[in-house]
């Protein structure tokens, strides 16, 4: 006879085998990887080192010491190509990961390519994206370093969101900046961060320096990452108890999320495939860079080829649009400065549904791999990305974030293109989260109302001329 606990274990245990096989058909005989992997160590010409904000010398480790964790300070820094994952966060990722990699037979036969389209989908998170894959050890870090309480900035909340649920884990204090526009747009992204018990502001706000400095000069600023950057940063900055984490770009960020192309590797390995092009979004770039550096160390090596493609908005092109340049990762110029693809540190972009691409930057290691050849970019309209999750919504039944119909619409273009060529190409696209809390969004594109944003060229003209002049 089975006591009330044996009975939960053995339900659990069997609810979580039968999930797994039904979900991650392509993972059962795949393990959480055990270590980060760091493209830096494979780059025989190194991205070039941040600068303070006041001198313009590279930064040291000790000036970041006031916002970031002393593991995650090192990690920023390190030239080790691959770094172990504690096994307090390995044991928080198996509440997850491996995250399955699905074939999209359906939109393949909708679109009657010959393409076969694979995605490696995030959206099964807790927080419904890949985000709680750098949000956990981030936590973690701080927690080890007895910090009390962390503060950050969040787009459309996923961000946020996954540093809530982490906090929650490891008992910190979480409070969050919220883009003014994401925050009235997705209001239960906020509710998310609260039932995790975090503390949401949307930004600007008047609690700042920095916020009531926007709110000056356009009481209805529709706000920024870069702005809420700012604010996030000025309040770690001012407390003892309390640093800073960081949702993207930078390159302990994009080192966690190696985990995606880590496990993906062996998922395509273990199907006999090889990717011919590899597809991802990019704001700030974590997604894009978890899924592809991995791959991109393995095309290093010889052992593969694939195209490697970036996919931003046409409202914030950075990549595509922007200047290659040193510049301030925050819109009052209080964090280092960095060498990276920019629209100008005080670009405020126009209010697209993507809230987690608005941002001015790119990561400075996606810039710098960008430079190198390694891989391209283009970017696309809001509509184009919608129409486009609407055929992957009802072919593939998943609602995919506004971020990665970026992807989707690429994907689409060239599985069209590979019908018209008659070419197979095996195409691998990062599907980095749910649209479950985006759902206002798509009822403006349904019902018609939802247009495009493009950037102003004068807007950027203006913004870039306000780009520190650094001799690099």
């Amino acid at each position: 006879m089975l006591n009330g606990k044996q009975m939960h274990e053995r339900l659990s245990n069997g609810f979580r085998g039968r999930a797994r096989s039904v979900i991650n058909v392509n993972s059962t005989a795949i393990e959480i990887p055990r270590q980060w992997y760091n493209l830096v160590a494979d780059l025989a010409i190194k991205p070039l080192p941040p600068l303070h904000p006041k001198t313009f010398e590279p930064v040291k480790p000790e000036d970041l010491s006031p916002l970031f964790a002393y593991e995650l300070i090192k990690q920023e820094v390190t030239d080790e190509r691959f770094i172990d994952i504690p096994e307090e966060v390995i044991d928080v990722y198996r509440l997850w990961r491996p995250t399955p990699l699905i074939r999209a037979k359906r939109l393949e036969k909708l679109l009657d390519t010959p393409a076969r389209i694979y995605y490696k989908y995030e959206g099964v998170s807790p927080a419904g994206s890949h985000k709680p894959n750098t949000a956990v050890p981030q936590v973690y870090y701080n927690a080890q370093q007895g910090v009390k309480n962390v503060v950050t900035e969040t787009g459309a909340g996923q961000w946020g969101s996954s540093l809530a649920f982490a906090c929650s884990l490891f008992g910190l204090g979480c409070e969050v900046w919220q883009v003014r526009a994401s925050y009235y747009q997705k209001p239960y992204r906020k509710l998310m961060m609260q039932t995790w018990g975090a503390k949401v502001h949307p930004s600007p706000s008047d609690i700042t320096q920095a916020g009531r400095k926007i709110l000056q000069m356009d009481p209805s600023s529709p706000g920024s990452l870069g702005i809420a950057i700012s604010e996030a940063v000025e309040i770690a900055a001012a407390n003892d108890d309390t640093k800073y984490c960081l949702g993207s770009v930078l390159n302990h960020v994009l080192l966690h999320q190696t985990v995606i192309g880590e496990e993906c590797i062996r998922q395509m390995e273990a199907i006999g495939e090889t990717p011919d092009l590899i597809i991802g979004c990019t704001g700030g770039g974590s997604n894009f860079a978890g899924l592809s550096f991995p791959f991109i160390r393995e095309k290093l090596k010889g052992k593969i080829n694939p195209v490697i493609r970036a996919v931003e908005p046409a409202a914030c092109p950075s990549l595509t649009k922007g200047v290659y340049a040193y510049d301030f990762g925050d819109t009052a110029g209080m964090t280092p400065l960095m060498k990276m693809h920019t629209l100008g540190h005080d670009f405020i972009p126009d209010p697209i549904h993507a809230g987690g691409l608005r941002y001015h930057g790119m990561a400075p290691l996606i810039s710098h791999v960008h430079e190198l050849g390694f891989m391209e970019a283009i970017s696309i309209p809001q509509t184009e990305c919608f129409q486009g999750a609407i055929r992957f919504a009802r072919s593939e039944g998943i609602i995919p974030a506004p971020e990665p119909t970026h992807a989707i619409a690429a994907t689409i273009q060239e599985a069209v293109r590979c019908r018209e060529s008659g070419e197979s190409k095996v195409i691998l696209m990062a599907m980095c989260g749910h649209g479950h809390f985006d759902l206002a969004s798509y009822e403006k594109y349904l019902q018609g109302s939802l247009v495009d944003l493009s950037f102003e060229e004068e807007k950027i003209k203006e913004s870039l001329a306000k780009v520190p002049q650094v001799q690099a």
